[in-house]
């Protein structure tokens, strides 16, 4: 009787496969018919709904909100029905996370990942594969922009025929956005991103820039964004199997090519601070891949190579499950207590590798627009050599972490930002003075002309300062030691790249509020200098140092009311405190 049973559960089992396959062999994309078209919105989004109704190991539902007032979809393919991040890591299993369309010009991962999803629902050898690895998709993030689709935004590309737009609905640049988050897109992404805490994060994009042979290039995490533990095992097995195995494909890589003239004279790392995928990935200890094929490849080539490098991703992580969310732990747990953190890195042009390169020679000719030199490629003089690669960075601004900080309730959005990233908040019972350090902003950089809806700052330089603060029942306090400390630290220190002061959520304390009627101030300030010997020494050396001040009576009534108790404390003082003992 139990062998009967047996056979008959082999018999369904058998059966529902081949229904699955059979049906997914029918699941036809735009891309089977015309390998220069890509698919639209609705296409994809039927797609995977389609997909979840045939199989069991597929899960599709919506997902937050975006710019356009369409959700994002969550696509989950896993085995066991292990649907959610805690059924999951119960069963052991890694989490690689997947996301299309950011920029929806660059279509090739969107279709790329239908044909990958399409053969694993097919393919007995790549479902055992899902024994240790879930895979979480965004089929198209950008949605706003996966609409607006013409064949016109990206001239210097060679197809698909139509293709989508790199803005979202409020214009905005999304592989900007992930810190910041001005649009409802990257809240969303943030939520979904941190409901599933991925080991791994794949960001398909195609390139602009430079002509060479290379179809594929790639952006990994920079090393230096990652605790050394993790660091280590991306750059010593990750990343050299990617490139064995890419290269076994037919598809020769390099790192994604940014250069200061042509890429024989090198190429250089990308530093992804957080504002980009990958950037904001590394807060989390996520290790991320940003694929760039080559816009001037044909799409059937590039969608081609972006589907043999999930592949590739995918097996990489069957292998090695066990020892990433291992070393990832340990990764976790050391950063807790870590006492340092670097806010900003600057290239050491001092260290370079050599990178065998394939490319095109290089060369000026006149240009027949405007008559003057105009660089170009010759494809008929194809090169391979070695090039210098540019990728040591060194800490260029470090801080200590404080015990805590504290943040006015005033900042709700910093505060909600926060709780949706993981970080743990507490709030203040009732009034209270606390000693905290705090900043007052010396000086900063912001640019001329606004970039992503905003104005941001650089440069940032400050001084600390002890202080006896008073705080209000309901503003909050962070603690340092958490989980999530480097995203603490790296967006509430005011000179980190991408912190929320470079991103303009403090403005308000950059500029004065109260100030003096000149008249009226002259004979206070009199009386001050009168009463105050000390003033006077300091107002007299400022003149024999600075003979413009000298000859400048409002600059020197100026420098009295700085000196006075008139004089607002609150202005370009950091309104963050942190709290040291």
């Amino acid at each position: 009787m139990l062998r009967i049973w047996s056979i008959i559960c082999v018999f369904c089992c058998g059966s529902l496969l081949l229904q699955a396959q059979h049906t997914a062999k029918e699941l036809k994309i735009s891309f089977d018919k015309n390998n220069n078209t890509s698919a639209t919105y609705t296409d994809i989004r039927k797609f995977y709904r389609d997909l979840d109704k045939m199989s069991s190991w597929v899960q599709v539902q919506d997902f937050g909100m975006t710019d356009i007032g369409q959700p994002l979809q969550e696509v989950v393919i896993a085995s066991g029905k292990h649907f959610t991040p805690e059924l999951s890591r119960k069963a052991g299993k890694s989490v690689l996370f997947i996301n299309n369309g950011i920029h929806p010009g660059e279509p090739d991962g969107m279709d790329a990942t239908m044909l990958f999803v399409r053969e694993l629902i097919q393919n007995r050898q790549m479902q055992d594969v899902l024994k240790k690895v879930t895979l979480v998709i965004i089929p198209v993030y950008n949605i706003d922009g996966c609409l607006n689709r013409t064949g016109l935004s990206r001239p210097s590309q060679n197809g698909p025929e139509l293709y989508g737009f790199r803005g979202n609905a409020q214009n905005l640049d999304l592989n900007r956005d992930f810190v910041k988050c001005d649009s409802k897109n990257a809240y969303s992404f943030n939520q979904l991103f941190n409901k599933w805490n991925p080991d791994v994060l794949v960001d398909t994009h195609a390139s602009n820039g430079s002509d060479y042979q290379h179809t594929f290039t790639l952006i990994s995490t920079h090393k230096e964004r990652l605790h050394p533990v993790l660091s280590q095992f991306m750059t010593e097995a990750f990343i050299p199997h990617i490139y064995r195995d890419m290269s076994s494909k037919g598809w020769d890589l390099v790192p994604y090519v940014m250069s200061y003239g042509s890429p024989d004279k090198g190429i250089f790392g990308f530093m992804d601070s957080p504002r980009y995928s990958s950037g904001f990935a590394s807060l989390h200890h996520t290790i991320s891949f940003m694929p760039e094929t080559h816009m001037l490849k044909p799409y059937k080539d590039r969608v081609a190579s972006t589907l043999d490098f999930l592949k590739t991703m995918f097996y990489f992580m069957d292998d090695n499950t066990a020892e990433l969310l291992k070393i990832r732990n340990t990764a976790i747990n050391q950063t807790m207590n870590q006492d340092s953190f670097v806010l900003s890195y600057k290239l050491d042009r001092s260290r370079w590798d050599s990178i065998p390169f394939k490319g095109y020679q290089a060369g000026q000719k006149t240009s027949l627009v405007s008559g003057m030199s105009r660089l170009y490629y010759d494809r008929s003089k194809p090169w391979n050599g070695f090039i210098p690669y540019y990728n040591e960075y060194t800490a260029d601004i470090t801080v200590k972490k404080p015990f805590a900080y504290v943040v006015p309730q005033a900042y709700d959005k910093i505060i909600d930002l926060m709780k949706i990233n993981g970080v743990q908040v507490t709030r203040i019972a009732k009034d209270t003075i606390i000693e905290v350090e705090m900043y007052t902003i010396d000086s900063y950089e912001t640019t001329k002309s606004p970039y992503e809806g905003h104005y941001p700052h650089s440069k940032t330089m400050v001084s600390p300062k002890l202080y006896k603060n008073q705080y209000f029942a309901g503003d909050y306090i962070i603690y340092s030691q958490q989980q999530s400390v480097q995203y603490i630290v790296q967006t509430l220190e005011p000179q980190a790249t991408d912190s929320w002061f470079t991103w303009n959520a403090f403005d308000g304390f950059l500029s004065q509020k109260e100030y003096y009627s000149d008249y009226v101030f002259e004979d206070i300030a009199a009386e001050m200098l009168e009463k105050n010997p000390e003033l006077r020494v300091k107002l007299e050396a400022q003149k024999i140092k600075d003979t413009a001040f000298a000859a400048d009576g409002r600059a020197q009534l100026d420098f009295i009311y700085k000196h006075s108790p008139y004089y607002e404390p609150e202005y370009m003082r950091y309104p963050v405190g942190r709290i040291i003992k």
